[in-house]
């Protein structure tokens, strides 16, 4: 499944529109891409598409002086053992899950769209890192397989990033472009 600007763009600003989240994918430059990661949470990369970043913090006092708030400044190294490997199913649901907080499913009850018609929209965000990328994150509801996540568990785990209650998220990696999507509540 190929996407376009406009496509990619939609389903970005309306599955993210109720939540307080950092959408932005920059390039790859790096072989190691975790290395790229926090120059993103800084804002220090520009989309290479020219694509939209949702900033919904980008206003906040806390930012002057910090660009990476409500990230908390970490090096790669600070940033590797945080993040886990998941599969695209995982990674798709994730992407439904940050739409509000608390990362979970139940939050498509928000929505008028069905899930079915939820789901066509975290598959058209995906479509943009192409089959070959990766997904990690920093939620910890591991399901019964390797590198899935599992919804249907109780309670919320994740290894922090950030300095707010919670911050979820979701890197996806490309052999050009690391995309972060991130959701915050405080």
């Amino acid at each position: 499944m190929s996407v376009d600007q406009a496509s990619w763009e939609a389903a970005v600003r309306h599955l993210y529109r109720d939540a307080v989240a950092y959408i932005a994918t920059g390039p790859r430059c790096h072989e190691d891409w975790v290395r790229d990661v926090p120059a993103l949470m800084a804002r220090a990369l520009p989309d290479p598409r020219g694509w939209a970043r949702i900033d919904d913090m980008e206003g906040a006092p806390e930012r002057v002086g910090n660009p990476t708030w409500p990230f908390a400044a970490h090096p790669p190294e600070y940033v590797a053992p945080r993040l886990t490997k998941i599969d695209r199913d995982s990674a798709e649901n994730l992407l439904l899950a940050l739409t509000e907080a608390g990362c979970t499913l139940s939050n498509l009850q928000y929505f008028a769209e069905s899930p079915d018609e939820l789901r066509v929209m975290a598959r058209t965000v995906l479509a943009r890192y192409g089959d070959e990328a990766t997904y990690h994150t920093n939620v910890s509801k591991h399901g019964s397989a390797p590198g899935t996540v599992d919804f249907t568990l109780d309670g919320l785990e994740y290894n922090p990033l950030g300095v707010l209650m919670e911050d979820c998220g979701l890197v996806i990696v490309s052999d050009t472009e690391v995309g972060l999507f991130w959701s915050f509540a405080d």
